[in-house]
């Protein structure tokens, strides 16, 4: 009997010193409570919180370690198929998504516009759709962002912005995890953009102040970013507590920066206008006399492809650029996205520090 009830009061001590311990850890750690992104539309990074674009970032990491350097097979998009309409060529998004999608198990199918043509043979309603019907998933590169907003209205599946002359967050993605994993955080980075205000910065200036980073822009006048745009990412440069500044001046947005970024001066349909618009950006490519005064540890990004009068050779080759594994990161982070709008995967990487 005495055995019994020593036997019983240590089996009642060890239960309760295992409640103490998952109090103690619920109490004393956060608890990372999984980011729900499945089902959702991504047109712009404008509808994500910094929680959500962080954990995007996480798994890209997540997959990449997990298939890239542990050489796993991870079938997570088994059975899953895609939609690629492609009204704009490319080189990155396409190939970047087709091997992506592949990769994980799942059957991407190209669209150009010699096989769809959106809102002419056919409504863009009657596309959506259709295409909703036998695939799980669209990524669209498109020439008007409404178009986008058309598709995300009518289709029962995830629409995913792949370019559009408003946004490209799906580059965004890749760049911020390129510098991720160069300076191992984001917060508190300066980005410089020295360039067109594009689609590249317009993405930049939804979501560079939910991570901290602060943001110094020149454009040559005429060339602004959207004043919509600019408003919004002033909001959120108070919110978070960031700088934001706009300027025509390259050298004074270079001024102390950690990462010059760039971007093409004649975006697709603007062919046109090629001879005012390098007259009109005489004096923005980047040299190393513009990263003389950017901080020591400064580094390079360009979503390519790049033309000379953007960026000399001396700098687009060199140590501190980073575009090529940034290239690469495009592979890695629409890997991501399509897993997080289709599964309910949830990375096993210890996340990274953002």
């Amino acid at each position: 009997m005495l055995f019994n009830l020593k036997t019983l009061l240590r089996s009642a001590a060890l239960r309760q010193q295992s409640l103490l311990a998952v109090r103690h850890f619920q109490c004393g750690k956060s608890v990372q409570s999984k980011v729900q992104m499945k089902g959702r539309h991504l047109l712009t990074l404008k509808d994500f919180t910094g929680e959500e674009i962080k954990y995007l970032l996480w798994l890209s990491a997540d997959l990449k370690y997990r298939i890239k350097q542990k050489g796993e097979y991870l079938p997570l998009l088994q059975g899953k198929s895609l939609s690629m309409i492609f009204e704009k060529r490319s080189t990155r998004t396409r190939l970047s998504t087709e091997t992506g999608f592949a990769l994980l198990g799942g059957h991407p199918c190209f669209l150009t516009t010699q096989d769809i043509h959106l809102g002419v043979n056919e409504s863009l309603t009657d596309t959506a759709r259709v295409l909703s019907s036998m695939t799980d998933a669209i990524l669209a590169r498109v020439y008007k962002h409404s178009d986008l907003d058309h598709l995300a209205k009518e289709a029962s599946v995830p629409i995913v912005n792949g370019l559009s002359e408003m946004y490209h967050p799906v580059q965004i993605l890749a760049d911020y995890l390129t510098l991720q994993e160069h300076y191992g955080y984001l917060k508190g980075l300066t980005l410089s953009w020295i360039g067109d205000g594009n689609n590249i910065l317009h993405s930049i200036m939804m979501s560079a102040a939910k991570f901290g980073m602060n943001l110094q822009v020149a454009t040559p006048k005429g060339y602004e970013p959207d004043p919509g745009i600019t408003k919004l990412a002033e909001k959120y440069a108070k919110e978070h507590g960031t700088k934001l500044s706009l300027t025509s001046d390259p050298m004074e947005a270079a001024q102390g920066s950690n990462v010059l970024i760039t971007d093409t001066w004649i975006s697709m349909g603007q062919e046109e206008e090629k001879n005012k618009r390098l007259q009109d950006f005489q004096g923005y490519q980047i040299t190393m006399k513009t990263a003389g005064v950017a901080a020591p540890n400064w580094t390079f990004l360009h979503c390519l492809p790049r033309k000379p009068e953007e960026v000399d050779d001396e700098v687009f080759y060199c140590p501190k650029s980073l575009v090529f594994p940034e290239a690469e990161n495009r592979k890695w982070t629409i890997m991501a996205v399509m897993v997080s709008l289709l599964t309910d995967y949830s990375p096993q990487l210890q996340k990274p520090t953002f």
